[in-house]
């Protein structure tokens, strides 16, 4: 019986093994980062350079860079992170325009108009440098 919890306590106290990749529209302007476990998948988009007014207002305790990050999971709403933004335009696989890609819970399309990313609940964004939205 001992033998059973201690291999219990064991197995529990490390995380899930996760894929992590990440990806970029041609522009390099919009840069994503997917992770997908057995159990749940998340998705982040970062758009660098963007017009126009954020997706969602500003939060009042928002103190650093607002408009470029979107997080969403395979279900439930996406969020929009206040978060410093980070220009770096390295090391990213390249999502030529008219590719779909489906992993975890989402399906992403690139295109010349921008990049759309949903969840299965239907929850996503649209990221353009003009446009973005969180529907």
């Amino acid at each position: 019986m001992f033998r059973f919890f201690l291999g219990a306590v064991i197995f529990c106290a490390f995380p899930a093994i996760a894929d992590v990749w990440s990806f970029e529209t041609p522009s390099e302007n919009i840069q994503c980062s997917v992770g997908e476990s057995a159990e749940s998948s998340d998705i982040q988009c970062t758009i660098i350079e963007k017009h126009g007014p954020p997706a969602l207002p500003r939060p009042a305790d928002c103190q650093s860079d607002w408009g470029h990050d979107f997080q969403m999971f395979d279900t439930g709403p996406v969020k929009m992170l206040c978060q410093t933004l980070n220009r770096n335009r390295d090391g990213f696989e390249r999502a030529e325009y008219g590719v779909t890609g489906r992993f975890g819970g989402f399906t992403c399309s690139s295109s010349k108009k921008g990049l759309e990313c949903r969840n299965l609940d239907g929850h996503g964004f649209f990221l353009s440098r003009a446009v973005q939205r969180v529907f």
